[in-house]
């Protein structure tokens, strides 16, 4: 009976998931809706009469915030547990966000800005961790695919209600960061209810609360996985490659004489594809090899970022980008899922932490990255990107375990002797 679920659907998997389950993926939604700070982060201090390199270098901080904040929060997630660390990062946040309106200088805005870029992370770790704790291994690769629904669905919402809310305020940043701060602090109250203690999650874990305690460990546990270790260098050159269609994609329409409509219609339709398309798609793929579907993710985002080698015309922007969404897709909910259900119980946050403090590296280098390939090679730029995903998607294949659970043999009934005469 081990495979029963393998096939539930998006529907009955949400169903009969833990209510901690359903508030964490109502909560990531709504704490992505929330985020407006990085999206307006720049406007604010450029209103507040900072100058432009001012602004830049703090967007800067903010990011290299994040990326600690994930890692840091994965090392919280198994000490702390999931409520604690969520509880933690969201009233945090309310409070820095909120405090930012009222610094009276720039080293304390930047001392805060990068508080909040880390805090604000630490929840994420927390959360996926105790999803994966929750659900059970055959259905954990469509729970990835609603929480990536919630993030992404937050993601589009956001920079609309930030908008509407600076609207609302007369064209001030103040309604629209309390209302941040507001949406950080409500979610951290909803934790502490909605989300099961320490003592809990070792039960979810089958670990009595009166037992010895559960097994302690660091990063450099982690280390000592050769195989996870090549899938997060994979994961690396995946974020360095993906984030190229927001650097070097829009450099290249620029410098082609391609309207610019044809790259921000090409960025929305990536959205809602996503949107659209991936719960549904992942009816199928969270029964295939885990390792099939990340060689084929990162080949299909080979071949998409390979296609804008082609002479850039708006048929090759939209078919290019439907080539990597379509990898996005297929190999999204995948990738999220398979630390959780590879990591030994007492290092699924560090596991889960660690997945996403490399891809967000690999997305902070990417910038950079990509920028000087297109300096020095030009609209070259893109084979040699595609060639660099064909690359991973190999030892991508190679790295990742199969995560399906094995068919167990059917107990036969022993057969009766037969009587001897």
């Amino acid at each position: 009976m081990a495979t029963q679920n393998k096939s539930a659907g998006i529907w009955t998997t949400f169903v009969e998931s833990p209510m901690a389950v359903k508030a964490v993926l109502g909560g990531v939604f709504v704490n992505k809706v929330g985020s407006f700070l990085n999206i307006f982060l720049v406007l604010f201090l450029t209103a507040t009469g900072y100058s432009a390199g001012q602004a830049a270098t703090a967007l800067g901080v903010y990011g290299v915030g994040s990326v600690v904040g994930v890692l840091i929060g994965g090392a919280l997630a198994d000490r702390l547990g999931a409520r604690n660390s969520t509880v933690l990062s969201m009233a945090g946040s309310a409070a820095l966000i909120a405090a930012l309106l009222y610094l009276p200088s720039y080293p304390l805005l930047i001392v805060a800005i990068a508080l909040v870029g880390a805090v604000g992370q630490v929840y994420r770790p927390a959360s996926a961790t105790l999803l994966s704790e929750l659900t059970d291994e055959d259905r954990q690769v469509m729970i990835f695919a609603m929480y990536r629904f919630g993030l992404n669905l937050g993601t589009t919402a956001a920079p609309l209600i930030g908008y509407g809310l600076y609207q609302f305020g007369g064209d001030s940043y103040h309604l629209l960061f309390w209302g941040e701060a507001v949406v950080a602090g409500a979610y951290a109250v909803i934790a502490y209810f909605a989300l099961p203690s320490k003592a809990e999650e070792k039960g979810i874990r089958g670990v009595e609360a009166t037992d010895a305690p559960v097994a302690t460990g660091s990063y450099a546990d982690v280390f000592k996985d050769r195989r996870y270790l090549a899938f997060l260098l994979v994961v690396f050159i995946n974020g360095l490659v993906y984030v190229q269609y927001m650097v070097t994609l829009p450099l290249d329409v620029a410098q082609s004489g391609v309207p610019i409509f044809w790259y921000t219609f090409a960025v929305a339709l990536n959205g809602a594809v996503v949107i659209l398309f991936e719960l549904a798609i992942t009816k199928t793929t969270q029964n295939l090899p885990a390792k099939l579907v990340v060689a084929v993710c990162f080949v299909l985002l080979g071949l998409g970022v390979a296609a804008y080698g082609l002479p850039l015309g708006p048929a090759v922007i939209i078919a290019g980008t439907l080539l990597w969404t379509l990898a996005e897709i297929i190999g999204g909910p995948v990738v999220f899922s398979y630390p959780g259900l590879i990591a030994p119980p007492h290092l699924k946050g560090r596991y889960i932490g660690s997945f996403q403090f490399v891809f967000g590296l690999g997305s902070a280098a990417g910038p950079m990255v990509g920028g000087f390939l297109f300096l020095e090679l030009g609209h070259a730029v893109w084979p040699v990107l595609g060639a660099v995903s064909f690359i991973a998607a190999a030892v991508g294949y190679v790295a990742t375990k199969d995560t399906r659970k094995k068919e167990e043999p059917s107990a036969e009934p022993a057969e009766e002797p037969v009587p001897q005469s």
